[in-house]
Formats: C-alpha cells, sequence, structure tokens
C-alpha cells in the first residue's frame, strides 16, 4: 500500500517522467516521422546498432516483444534498406541484424539528439544529481525484473 501521505509526490514524481519522456522522445519522432516511421523503429534500430550481429530472438529478449510485434516493424526496416537480416552461418534458421549505412546513419541521428538533451540536463543538474537518478533508474528496472 502506497504511503498516503506520499501520494502527492509520487503523482508528481509519475508526471515528471511522463512529460521527461515526451520531451526526450520528440526531436527523434520528428525525424521518424518525416520517414514513417515510429518510436518501435526507434528501439529496433537503437538496440541492433549496440548489438550487431544479434539474432531474431536476441532482439525480442532485449525488447521483451511479441513476434508479431517485431515482425512488421522489422520487415518495414529491412525493406527500407535500414537494416540486414542474413543467415547465421552456424545455423542458417537463424537471422542476425545488423544497420546498414543508412541505418547507421539514421540510429546516430536519432540517438545523437537523445544524448545532446540527457547531456545538457545532467550537466545542468550537476554529479550529484546524476549518481542519484542512476540509482532510481537502476531501482525501477530492478524492481520490474
Amino acid at each position: 500500500m502506497v504511503d498516503l501521505k506520499r501520494q502527492a509526490q509520487l503523482r508528481d514524481a509519475i508526471e515528471g517522467m511522463f512529460f521527461s519522456y515526451r520531451a526526450f522522445t520528440e526531436r527523434p519522432d520528428r525525424i521518424l516521422e518525416r520517414r514513417g516511421l515510429g518510436r518501435v523503429h526507434h528501439r529496433i534500430l537503437y538496440f541492433v546498432g549496440r548489438n550487431p550481429g544479434v539474432s531474431i530472438k536476441g532482439l525480442l529478449d532485449i525488447l521483451n516483444v511479441s513476434k508479431q510485434a517485431l515482425n512488421a516493424p522489422l520487415r518495414q526496416l529491412i525493406e527500407m534498406k535500414l537494416m540486414t537480416a542474413t543467415a547465421n552461418t552456424e545455423d542458417r534458421r537463424v537471422r542476425n541484424l545488423r544497420l546498414t549505412e543508412e541505418g547507421q546513419q539514421l540510429e546516430a541521428e536519432l540517438s545523437g539528439a537523445q544524448m545532446r538533451h540527457l547531456e545538457a540536463a545532467l550537466a545542468q543538474a550537476g554529479p550529484e544529481a546524476e549518481a542519484g537518478w542512476r540509482k532510481v533508474v537502476a531501482g525501477l528496472i530492478a524492481s520490474h525484473a
């Protein structure tokens, strides 16, 4: 049960997370929209870029989504030549994903906008606040696992 005395503070925190995420994704959303893409495409580009050669199963595990949820956006990224899916040399049933050069450029543009946004906010808050924020984020992730 949530402490009744903390409800207002927790609601402020919820709103802060909502509005900060909206601000954090605003610029990438506009870039994606121009290409007919959305946030799910950004997540795919980001995690394939961070894990070149990841299998489709590996990406499903990272994103914690179903095959059905991943299928259409992944196919779209491949059709747009932003990503490739090639057969694994040891098991031809396994498909390994990589960003193309164009996919790498788009991912860098999207993540670059977010890194600059995050860098400015963290610099303004200072190192102690950043350390506290990292602890809160780690706690949120751990409590979900």
